[in-house]
């Protein structure tokens, strides 16, 4: 792999030239053997730094922000408790001061000279990067060859987004300590970082000069203002045709029609695109984004059928998993909440079953409708069963005209009705699945025309969209929280009784 860059290196890498201001005080006095002295001591002269960590703040494209980064070449980044030290004290440091923060660590882990003191170290600096993110500010960390141990397990593991250095050593047990104590190499190919992204585990793997434009955009969304944003004009709305409900599920299902894929591309801008669970986990069925939508930021949660090479699948309980990671992002950074519905429906199957499909659900619907953020769902094409649903509790809910919400497909319901699909397009009809029907009944808040079919006007459609959806987050923006949060309570409590 190419030259592994030094702490200072790379800070100077991704800030803005001299901007950075070094917060380092002298490192704390630690009992030491002779033989640990010298080692100390030797760092240091081969360093210049006084310990395992360079911390401090500069600018990130014009924007201040705090970093911390660790120094392989200081005692294998290996973290005691001078460093631990240091690196908690940067981190409340950028609490109290309201800093967004960029961690870039690279240790072989906890400094086994000074054991378990040094071991219980990872507590404190969990509790300051909690800290820190419950102030809502935003926590960054770009994974370095190699990361592994307790920094992994603590700190490591800790990131609003996570990135990782290609072809980086990235894992928990490290391999030479596996192959001692097992007498055996670890299987090749898993603690890198590729493989930890392709299980959702990062989400992405950049190499350094890359590092200040994905940090730019996240932070770009993350810290964009939520109060004052310039009035957003309201799309005229249009007259819409009176088209029978199994022409819009038919329409909805054209491969050409626009996804969530596209209408980010379109209308969107500051696209960071987030992958996985953060838990071993991730489906394709499920895009996990941050994004604005003019002046207005938010997490988007799309389902995300038409990006797969393979064509429509169903989601399983991993993609509800992953929503549920982007629901508590929201909830964290105090952004607004943007679903994307179009899914075929949840997954029937033994892998859904065993990992939970139906808790997942309930889980999904619990955490939407009692989420502290503002929240925004777009059915945006079919709108099939649990699957779908687990996305639609929202402050507001728009639709586009082609779009539908069915507790099966057409032709499911068909089947269990009449015992044949043949009834399908009757049962759409009387069920009530299209958008003209779910804007009656309270379902939905307005509808976004068709010309006549998004397929056929996939940028113009996506643009009109997008337009949409700026205008309702910043009208949800401006709304005194616990008035939304009752409004939406009370929208769910009484739809279909009045």
């Amino acid at each position: 792999m190419p030259r592994r860059l030094g702490a200072l290196e790379l800070v100077d890498l991704v800030l803005d030239d001299a901007s950075f201001i070094q917060w380092d005080t002298a490192a704390v006095d630690v009992p030491a053997t002779e033989t640990y002295a010298a080692e100390l001591r030797a760092a240091r002269e081969q360093t210049g730094l006084d310990e395992a960590v360079v911390t401090g703040e500069g600018r990130l494209r014009g924007r201040r922000v705090a970093v911390a980064a660790g120094e392989f070449a200081f005692l294998g980044g290996s973290i005691g408790v001078a460093a631990a030290e240091q690196l908690t004290t940067s981190i409340e440091r950028a609490t109290a001061e309201g800093l967004p923060l960029l961690a870039a660590p690279v240790s072989g882990g906890t400094r086994m000279q000074e054991g378990t003191l040094a071991f219980v170290q990872m507590v404190k600096i969990t509790a300051a990067v909690t800290a820190h993110r419950a102030a809502g500010l935003p926590f960054l960390v770009y994974l370095r060859h190699p990361t592994t141990g307790g920094v992994l397990a603590s700190w490591g593991s800790l990131g609003h987004v996570t990135v990782g250095e290609p072809g980086a050593l990235i894992g928990f047990l490290g391999p030479r300590v596996y192959q001692a104590l097992y007498q055996r190499e670890f299987p090749q190919g898993v603690q890198v970082a590729e493989n930890l992204y392709a299980h959702g585990l990062l989400d992405a793997v950049l190499a350094p000069e890359h590092l200040a434009e994905i940090a730019h955009r996240a932070l770009s969304v993350v810290m964009a203002p939520r109060d004052g944003l310039p009035p957003v004009p309201e799309l005229p709305k249009e007259p819409l045709a009176d088209i029978p409900a199994w022409e819009s599920v038919t329409r909805s299902r054209r491969p050409g029609r626009p996804g969530v894929r596209r209408l980010l591309r379109v209308a969107a801008t500051d696209i960071v695109t987030l992958n996985g669970t953060g838990e071993g986990e991730r489906d394709p069925g499920l895009l996990l984004a941050l994004a604005r939508f003019g002046g207005a930021p938010c997490v988007v949660l799309g389902q995300d059928r038409r990006g797969q090479a393979r064509g429509p699948e169903p989601m399983g309980p991993g993609a509800l998993r992953e929503a549920r990671r982007g629901m508590r992002l929201a909830a964290e950074l105090g952004l607004p909440l943007v679903t994307v519905v179009d899914t075929p429906g949840a997954a029937l199957s033994k892998a859904a079953e065993e990992g939970g499909m139906a808790g997942e659900i309930a889980r999904s619907l619990a955490d939407l409708v009692t989420l502290d953020a503002s929240t925004l769902c777009l059915l945006l094409g079919e709108g099939t069963g649990g699957g779908a649903l687990a996305l639609v509790p929202a402050d507001r809910v728009i639709a586009a005209q082609h779009a539908w919400l069915s507790p099966l497909p057409p032709e499911g319901a068909s089947a269990i009705m009449y015992r044949t699909t043949e009834h399908a397009a009757d049962v759409a009809r009387a069920q009530g699945v299209r958008s003209l029907d779910l804007l009656r009944n309270g379902i939905v808040d307005r509808i976004i025309a068709e010309h006549d079919d998004a397929a056929d006007e996939p940028d113009d459609f996506c643009r009109r969209v997008g337009q949409v959806l700026q205008y309702e987050l910043t009208r949800l923006l401006e709304a005194p929280p616990d008035e939304r949060h009752a409004a939406r309570l009370r929208r769910y409590r009484h739809l279909g009784t009045r």
